[in-house]
């Protein structure tokens, strides 16, 4: 019988990506309040869940050698947009979706 192993992909965030993820930090007033904290952690985790089966997202309208993976309910839906490179996963971008599409 023999075992599969399942490949663990690295994620890392561009500057850019972590510029995004504090402003975000700031504009949700995390600081302050439990849901907001709670809602943060939830995108956190849901990027670092990419580790495995990265590919599962689907490409990006703009680019596609990319993919975008989309957290959130309602109006506050977020897309987190990277690329898969070898056995990395590059977090590019963190948007509202309701923003234009990226140049």
């Amino acid at each position: 019988m023999s075992s599969k192993t399942s490949l663990a992909y690295v994620v890392s965030l561009t500057s850019r990506a972590e510029r995004d993820l504090v402003q975000l930090f700031t504009e949700i007033n995390v600081v302050h309040s439990d849901a907001a904290r709670a809602w943060y952690q939830g995108l956190k985790k849901k990027i670092l869940s990419l580790e495995k089966h990265p590919n599962r997202c689907p490409v990006t309208p703009e680019n596609d050698a990319c993919r975008h993976l989309l957290y959130g309910r309602g109006r506050n839906v977020y897309r987190v947009i990277y690329r898969v490179l070898g056995e990395r996963v590059e977090m590019l971008h963190i948007r509202h979706s309701a923003r234009r599409k990226i140049e």
